[in-house]
């Protein structure tokens, strides 16, 4: 067994990937059980100190400032600055995918500095205990291409998960305009309305609901309407949420009725989503021939063309050279 692992550099890297990850997990672990109990500390010793005190910490302060963030601040306060020259864009980009902390990006460029030297880090590990190590060349350009792709990973992730947030959004909105239309119908006024319906929908389509509620809170907060639906199709990131915010405004300032306004837009939203399904189920016949023909069409022609080779084996290659046929 040893020998195997020994002469295989495939199962050497699975087994420095997994003992790294065992490694970081037990190191994860206990500092959180460290972290939380020093934090119970800490809220203890902060409710049985002086509140008014400039270096006291509110208690929801130390709740919601999560490691990362402790981390990125201890790193700053070292002398390295995170921040990234187009900080607006990044962190609508962070918006998007559902970071709305202040340190987002400044963790998102932590996480990518981190990737871009973890990755060489480990096959430079793997290439060390191997019998018969890389080049020089080999290793510069497989670091290289590592470094790279530490580098790309995270905005990926970004993106794939901007989509998929903008996909449930888009999908669960329709619902929230039926809702939004009986409200409507039964007398509530529009702040109320997104009230009401952000409390509804918490479970069923929670990212709707967050844009609601915080929507809400604007508008009570002391916003204007115009601003408060504006600023929701912004951070929404979606089309579709924009057009209703401009729609809102509009029916605001011009006094229209605001259950046909939403009658209408549902209507079309949800016309909109039932072509989207019908879009997917006529792609489905051509993605399923892919498979298809990887799969099973050398099969099929394997087992056609069979017995032909097996006849043409016996029989027409002994006679192509003169020997007597079986």
């Amino acid at each position: 067994m040893l020998e195997l692992i020994s002469s295989n550099p495939v199962i050497r890297t699975l087994i420095l990937i997994i003992v790294f990850g065992l490694v970081a997990l037990v190191v994860f672990s206990i500092s959180a059980i460290t972290s939380r109990r020093m934090r119970v500390s800490r809220d203890l010793a902060s409710l049985g100190g002086d509140g008014n005190s400039p270096t006291s910490e509110t208690l929801t302060r130390q709740r919601t400032e999560g490691a990362w963030a402790k981390m990125v601040k201890r790193i700053e306060e070292a002398g390295l600055n995170l921040g990234d020259t187009n900080d607006s864009k990044l962190e609508r980009q962070l918006k998007a995918a559902g970071y709305e902390s202040e340190s987002a990006p400044r963790i998102y460029t932590l996480v990518r500095l981190l990737l871009v030297f973890a990755l060489p880090g480990l096959f430079l590990l793997n290439a060390y205990f191997q019998a018969e190590p890389p080049g020089l060349f080999q290793l510069y350009l497989t670091c290289a291409l590592l470094a790279v792709l530490g580098l790309y990973i995270p905005n990926l992730f970004i993106r794939a998960k901007a989509d998929r947030r903008r996909t449930e959004i888009i999908n669960g909105f329709p619902d929230c305009l039926d809702l939004m239309l009986v409200c409507v119908e039964a007398g509530l006024g529009l702040e109320a309305t997104l009230d009401r319906v952000g409390r509804e929908m918490v479970t069923t389509h929670p990212r709707v609901a967050a844009m609601l509620t915080e929507t809400t809170l604007l508008m009570r907060a002391g916003a204007t309407r115009e601003d408060a639906l504006r600023r929701m199709g912004e951070e929404a990131s979606v089309d579709e949420i924009r057009s209703f915010a401009t729609l809102l405004i509009q029916s605001d300032k011009l006094g229209t009725s605001l259950a046909t306004t939403l009658r209408v837009y549902s209507s079309e939203m949800r016309e909109a989503r039932r072509l989207r399904a019908e879009e997917k189920a006529h792609r489905l016949p051509v993605l399923l021939s892919i498979p298809l023909v990887v799969f099973m069409l050398p099969t099929m022609i394997g087992v056609l063309i069979l017995p032909a080779a097996v006849l043409s084996i016996r029989e027409v290659v002994p006679a192509m050279l003169g020997e007597p046929i079986q």
